[in-house]
């Protein structure tokens, strides 16, 4: 049985990172650049970096595609543009990356450390509206919160 981990670690070697200091000299040398952000559209409208277009990594593969209820013109017509890819901490991003090379992305990178890095980095992030977050509001946010539950059980 493959873990996440191991879906991570087997993909890593197939796909191009960037860390948010590179990122940055990347939006300032290409205006054309699309930064997508795969996580779920609450965790979205919660913050994320201004511009960046919002597709659920759940309809990604159809959001690529023509004839579909979640089909996204700009990336349709994306294959040849660069894009960044982005996620929470930058596990998502890296299947995601794999899934649009497969589907003739050619220039498709993820945002290693993701939306944490990026913060750590002190760049900044916006809410739904648009209005500016707080860094440690986003410090908050993006610190580790798995539940006692959700711990994997005792081994003895």
């Amino acid at each position: 049985m493959k873990t996440f981990n191991d879906f991570l670690r087997d993909t890593l070697p197939q796909v191009r990172e960037l860390f948010p200091w590179d990122l940055v000299e990347r939006m300032q040398e290409n205006p054309d650049l699309l930064l997508l952000d795969v996580r779920e559209p609450y965790e979205f409208d919660a913050m994320h970096i201004a511009s960046s277009l919002n597709v659920p990594r759940g309809i990604l593969e159809t959001a690529c595609e023509w004839d579909y209820e979640e089909t996204v013109p700009e990336l349709v017509n994306g294959r040849e543009r660069e894009i960044v890819v982005i996620c929470r901490s930058g596990n998502r991003s890296v299947l995601a990356v794999a899934t649009m090379q497969a589907m003739g992305f050619t220039a498709v990178t993820s945002l290693k450390t993701g939306l944490r890095g990026w913060n750590d980095f002190e760049q900044p992030l916006v809410d739904y509206a648009g209005d500016s977050v707080e860094l440690e509001e986003a410090d908050d946010y993006f610190a580790p919160n798995v539940s006692p539950f959700q711990r994997a059980p005792a081994r003895g």
